[in-house]
């Protein structure tokens, strides 16, 4: 077994470790809410709960660099492109209950474009980490300024939180919306204008 091997061996070996921990825990909480985790409704729940957990944060484990696969392409336009309703999950880090909704994205361009795909992408490498929905919007733009420097970023997310719905005031209907403009979607009124208009957000 070379050394690649070891590592990769290794990095399985704590993944499977990692979601036994977690498994673990799950079952303790089961208990403490008191349920019997050994009937036969909950005797794989903890597994999946693990399973499902470590999806939803596998954000932590994965790099801007990577996710972009080097889909940076040089090319001589200027106009903006936008990405609308990129779909997106995430969990509060103060109640750790889902909020979802949609995401839309757009960017002038300075002689660098991005892989279309590759956007949705960077949406879900922040999302699927312990969130709040201001600090995602400006990650997604700050990392889109980052690998592109554009002239400008704008980044819109409109999502519903289940600790509003489920708990707390649990008021069904309601959105929270949030922006992040940076470059010229910040600095110019019009640049910004026509983004909205195009995403449809007043």
């Amino acid at each position: 077994m070379n050394t690649e091997q070891e590592s990769e061996a290794d990095h399985k070996h704590e993944l499977q470790d990692e979601t036994a921990n977690l498994e673990s825990l799950y079952t303790q909480i089961l208990k403490n809410i008191g349920e019997d985790p050994n009937r036969q409704g909950l005797a794989k729940t903890p597994l999946r709960a693990a399973k499902a957990l470590e999806f939803l944060t596998s954000g932590y484990h994965q790099e801007l660099n990577i996710v972009l696969n080097e889909a940076i392409f040089d090319e001589d336009f200027d106009e903006m492109v936008i990405v609308k309703d990129i779909e997106f999950y995430s969990l509060c880090e103060h109640h750790i209950l889902p909020f979802w909704g949609k995401c839309h994205v757009g960017y002038l361009p300075r002689k660098q474009i991005i892989g279309i795909s590759k956007i949705p992408r960077i949406v879900d490498m922040f999302a699927r980490r312990l969130q709040v929905q201001e600090r995602l919007t400006r990650e997604i733009a700050e990392a889109l300024e980052t690998v592109l420097d554009p002239t400008g970023v704008g980044v819109v997310m409109e999502a519903q939180h289940m600790c509003m719905m489920a708990r707390g005031v649990e008021k069904q209907a309601s959105k929270m919306t949030t922006n992040a403009m940076l470059g010229t979607f910040r600095e110019d009124s019009s640049t910004r204008a026509e983004f909205l208009r195009c995403v449809q957000v007043s």
